[in-house]
């Protein structure tokens, strides 16, 4: 039996000239199968609790209010922003300006 440490290193796979992309796709990937697993969860919680009579399949299934979808919608906006702000490729981390800020601010 080989152990791993003497097991030959192999090269990575590369799929892109740009190996950044190879490691975002591979993590698009991770994403989108935890996403599968998570779907598939709540899909067989929903049919157990359905069929314990525990919540009604219907009532699951119903649009919702137009007071519950301004606040999805709303939660839902929230977070596509959180997720896409690095998208703009402003920095983050630039602390606070001002008084007691080494950082000048700017004006």
């Amino acid at each position: 039996m080989i152990s791993k440490a003497a097991a030959p290193k192999r090269p990575e796979q590369v799929f892109f000239d740009d190996p950044a992309i190879d490691r975002l796709m591979g993590i698009v990937m991770s994403l989108a199968s935890e996403h599968y697993v998570l779907r598939d969860r709540v899909q067989a919680l929903e049919e157990q609790l359905t069929n314990a009579r525990l919540i009604d399949a219907a009532a699951l299934a119903k649009a919702p209010s137009p007071e519950q979808e301004a606040q999805y919608r709303a939660a839902a906006d929230d977070f596509a922003r959180t997720l896409l702000e690095p998208l703009l490729g402003q920095q983050q981390s630039l602390g606070a300006a001002g008084r007691f800020s080494l950082r000048r601010s700017r004006t």
